[in-house]
């Protein structure tokens, strides 16, 4: 039983070899692999132009919410939504009655102050006079001299409110604290609104306008370098509202004064003409920075590219007719091409079309490609 097994055993060994050998004689006869049929690409330096794009907001430079300072009613508006308004110009009363009335009473109160002063002055000098000449008791003067101060304090105290009701009156009428655009009014004439709450309307400047966005702190020195340039490019920075591009450039007003811990973020605020009010404040938009680092860099197709396990690789024509497959690091991608950081050099031969056949090693030829290209079409 044994013997028929390696019997077995050695025909099946036999049958294995003579079959290997036969596919190595049929391999010998067929030749080698036909050359496999590519289109080459001679890898050169270029200057590679792109732009490094941020989500950013249209904001205003100088943006204030007007609150009522007095408490009462409106009893006058003096704008129009939307008006273009000056420094100092009025733009709402609130009822006076009150106020005037106060400060009326208030005026009155200072001159009886004033008026008891006199007196307590008077008084003051004839018991000084009579103290001169042992007339009266030492204790009357210091009382006289007490009441004159106590008098002086009076007057101080009532100019105070004098001021301060003055100061209510003041407020009841409200004007513009900068030049600006005005916006909506949230009240409208007989509204009660109450000092330090209501909010009458928000004014903004719009003429130069802003635009903020974030960037990431291992950027900061980058942009605190252009921030510092005495000149930069006109399309250094730029802004776009989906494929359409502001026509005006900008340039960085300010860089917050600190990285936030939580986000590793930093505030950017750039600054733009905005003679035409193309921009509103609130706008979303996309922040397009100049990124002059594609300076002489090597650019290929996308279609170059073959992706394994995260990785990525070309085929590179060696001398012999061969390609070998080389790893590269890729960076931005501009249109149908992508700038590679490392792996190729200029003056290299690369495989742009039918890269999906290769492998290591394999034997490539231009000729069926171009033969391709040049048939016409049916």
């Amino acid at each position: 039983m044994l013997f028929k097994r390696m019997n077995v055993y050695l025909a099946g060994a036999v049958m294995i070899a003579l079959s290997a050998c036969g596919a190595k004689q049929q391999q010998q006869q067929q030749g080698p692999p036909p050359a496999l049929p590519v289109t080459l690409q001679t890898v050169q330096t270029t200057d590679a132009v792109y732009y490094d794009e941020y989500p950013g907001t249209v904001v205003s430079l100088n943006q204030t919410d007007i609150r009522a300072q007095v408490t009462g009613y409106v009893t006058g508006i003096y704008f129009k939504d939307g008006d273009k308004v000056k420094k100092g110009q009025k733009l709402y009363s609130i009822d006076q009655q009150l106020y005037n009335a106060n400060y009326q009473q208030a005026i009155a109160n200072l001159q009886v102050q004033e008026t008891n002063l006199l007196k307590a002055q008077k008084d003051a000098d004839r018991y000084h006079e009579l103290d001169k000449n042992d007339a009266i008791a030492k204790q009357q003067v210091d009382y006289a001299d007490a009441a004159l101060e106590a008098a002086r304090k009076q007057v101080d105290a009532a100019k105070a409110n004098v001021n301060a009701v003055k100061s209510n009156v003041s407020f009841s009428t409200i004007v513009a604290p900068f030049s600006g655009t005005i916006g909506i009014s949230q009240v409208r004439n007989g509204t009660s609104v109450v000092a330090g709450q209501t909010i009458l309307n928000t004014i903004s400047t719009d003429d130069p306008i802003a635009v903020d966005f974030t960037i990431d702190q291992k950027e900061l020195y980058r942009f605190t370098q252009l921030q510092q340039q005495k000149k930069t490019n006109d399309s250094t920075f730029s802004i776009a509202f989906g494929t359409d591009v502001y026509p005006k450039s900008g340039s960085i007003s300010v860089i917050d004064r600190a990285v936030d811990p939580q986000t590793g973020t930093i505030k950017v605020r750039l600054s733009f003409l905005n003679d035409k009010h193309l921009l509103k404040a609130g706008m979303s938009t996309t922040v397009r920075v100049l990124n002059a680092s594609g300076k002489e860099s090597i650019m290929i197709p996308h279609k170059a590219v073959t992706e394994q396990l995260g990785e990525f690789f070309v085929y590179v024509l060696s001398d012999s007719s061969k390609v070998t497959q080389r790893k590269v690091q890729l960076s931005r991608s501009i249109g149908t091409n992508i700038i590679v950081k490392d792996g190729l050099k200029a003056n290299e031969q690369i495989a742009v079309e039918g890269v999906q056949n290769l492998r290591e090693g394999a034997v490539v030829t231009t000729q069926a490609a171009q033969q391709q290209q040049a048939a016409p079409k049916k």
